[in-house]
């Protein structure tokens, strides 16, 4: 009987006297010459960035840190002042809710930018996704907001900041025409959102769909210690509380 292959790692490991991350001296090589960002990217794709590539995943960190009192804030929030000696548990529940509705749409975008890309006909790939999408009655990731309209102002931003960066371009154009297709399926204009840019630019950087969710996981979590900070300094959840009481009444019998 073959005896199974042992898992192997290739990220970390130490002595007693160092410690290795992707075959770097933490100590020697890291510490104090990459940044938060550039080991980031070093610990997720095992690679040294380039100074394009930092500058896009800095931004894209930036962007999805904070967005206001949003149900990842509020759930924060709430469970910080049910457990205020565990800040870890506070910023744990906000980071349940990102999912598919807030936050971590870029995956599903990113999905779709991949299948046309991969696509011999990128336009026609385009249009059956958008059409795909409307015909089941289904919001399509990457693309309208609630508040932002007619345009997502963050979009044009990273968008550009991508272009003069010199990075390749193949997604930021399947994003383009993935828009083209979905302004005409709708029958109207759907801006291209935040995190539809970032499913792009993550792209260009060689971020993997399957952890592009991870990015905002990364960048929330500091947001939501900020907002936790305020909750100590500035309590508001009682109030979120107070107003829940009062505007859901009971209406059973």
């Amino acid at each position: 009987m073959n005896q199974p292959t042992k898992p192997t790692t290739k990220i970390a490991h130490h002595t007693t006297e160092a410690i290795y991350v992707r075959g770097a001296s933490l100590v020697d090589d890291l510490i104090g010459k990459l940044t938060f960002t550039e080991m980031m990217y070093f610990q997720l794709l095992g690679a040294r960035p380039t100074p394009a590539q930092t500058r896009i995943l800095d931004a894209v960190l930036v962007t999805l840190m904070e967005h206001g009192i949003t149900p990842s804030v509020i759930a924060a929030r709430m469970i910080y002042d049910s457990c205020p000696e565990a800040v870890q548990a506070a910023v744990a529940a906000g980071l349940l809710g990102v999912g598919s509705t807030f936050i971590g749409t870029m995956e599903g975008c990113a999905a779709n930018l991949e299948e046309i890309i991969s696509s011999e006909n990128q336009s026609n790939t385009a249009k059956t996704i958008a059409q795909r999408f409307r015909a089941a009655k289904q919001p399509i990731p990457g693309f309208g907001h609630p508040h932002h309209k007619p345009d997502d102002p963050r979009s044009p931003r990273l968008l550009a900041l991508a272009e003069e960066a010199g990075v390749p371009g193949r997604h930021i154009r399947a994003l383009r025409l993935l828009a083209t297709e979905v302004d005409a399926a709708w029958g109207r204009h759907l801006t291209i959102n935040a995190t539809g840019a970032i499913a792009a630019l993550l792209g260009e950087i060689g971020v993997p769909q399957e952890v592009m969710r991870g990015v905002a996981v990364v960048s929330r979590a500091a947001g939501l210690v900020g907002h936790i900070r305020e909750e100590q300094l500035e309590p508001s959840a009682r109030h979120m509380w107070d107003v829940v009481s009062e505007n859901v009444p009971y209406s059973g019998k």
